[in-house]
């Protein structure tokens, strides 16, 4: 069976819901979906779910243990005060199951057309993405690590990195004897080579490239006449029938990357504050209950408005460069 695997929390709420509603739309009602818990906050997503009979929560609390165990080993850097992990690893359990082939999507998408032609891929390869993360390597590795070409050489980082956001594999990929190599390879000093302060992307990246597993980009092979963008930071995108497209050509899916969950909450709350494709994520969101979608009044305020600091605020930090 195949299915579209996400993870979040009640944090994310508002975005799961909307994300499920565009599933239902353009994939149909009874296309498989399985969410990974974040963290134990899941009693609003656990409320909406059982009105959808083909969305379930994933609780096989034995694969969950597996991966925070090897989160653990892997970036110890990532614990908490509280030596809490933080969950986004957690999409990692679609590795065990339940779909054969998935596609994992974060909770800040929103499919807009057939995602057939990534589960026909998977059928040749066992890692297939469709973004542009490659031209910023940054956001995935330590660009600055003198390991870093050590360990991958410069036409795999230059073709082969990819968002976490967005990807397509099987389950049984990474076995236990292939995970416990990964560890092995990262405790003799390879994890020099991860972004500072990142979480799952540069683990799941690395993973793959590591272990020598093909990754196929569409990005790569698609013309200029048939790729699209896919994240919120392009302008361009035009919509109809709420759905977005790229130069004419509908897009595969949009990605509010960049924008933190507390804006899409405040939003559906009732804030006016805008940021960019607000309308199409309103009418996912509120696909079943239009009657409580929120009414703006007044100029609405951008997502990454920053107000200028006051007149005291100012000298004092003048005070403070001049000491």
């Amino acid at each position: 069976m195949n299915g579209i695997c996400t993870l979040g929390n009640d944090r994310v709420y508002d975005q799961i819901v909307a994300l499920l509603n565009s599933i239902e739309v353009v994939l149909g009602p009874e296309t498989p979906v399985c969410i990974y818990p974040f963290d134990e906050h899941t009693e609003m997503i656990s409320a909406e779910i059982s009105k959808r009979p083909n969305v379930f929560l994933y609780d096989d609390t034995e694969s969950i243990q597996r991966w925070d165990e090897f989160m653990q080993r892997v970036r110890p850097d990532k614990m908490d005060r509280s030596k809490r992990l933080y969950g986004a690893h957690r999409r990692f359990c679609a590795f065990d199951g339940p779909f054969d082939k998935f596609i994992y999507m974060d909770a800040d998408t929103l499919v807009m057309k057939s995602l057939d032609f990534v589960f026909d891929k998977l059928d040749e390869y066992n890692c297939v993405v469709y973004d542009f993360q490659y031209v910023q390597p940054e956001y995935v590795y330590n660009i600055k690590s003198k390991k870093l070409l050590e360990v991958f050489n410069k036409e795999k980082i230059n073709k082969e990195i990819f968002c976490s956001g967005f990807y397509g594999s099987k389950r049984g990929v990474f076995s236990q004897e292939q995970r416990d190599w990964l560890i092995s390879q990262l405790q003799a000093g390879e994890s020099e080579i991860f972004k500072p302060g990142g979480h799952d992307q540069p683990v799941i990246n690395y993973m793959f490239m590591r272990s020598g597993i093909p990754i196929y980009n569409f990005a790569h092979h698609w013309t200029e006449s048939e790729v699209t963008g896919c994240t919120v930071t392009s302008k361009q995108f035009e919509e109809k029938d709420n759905i977005l497209y790229d130069k004419g050509k509908r897009l595969t899916y949009i990605h509010y990357i960049g924008i933190s969950p507390r804006v899409p909450a405040a939003v559906c709350a009732g804030e006016n504050i805008d940021f960019p494709y607000r309308d199409i994520f309103l009418h996912y969101r509120y696909l079943h209950e239009p009657e409580k979608r929120p009414v703006f009044t007044g100029v609405p305020v951008p997502y990454n408005y920053k107000p200028r600091p006051s007149l005291m605020k100012r000298v004092l930090n003048k005070l403070k460069l001049t000491r």
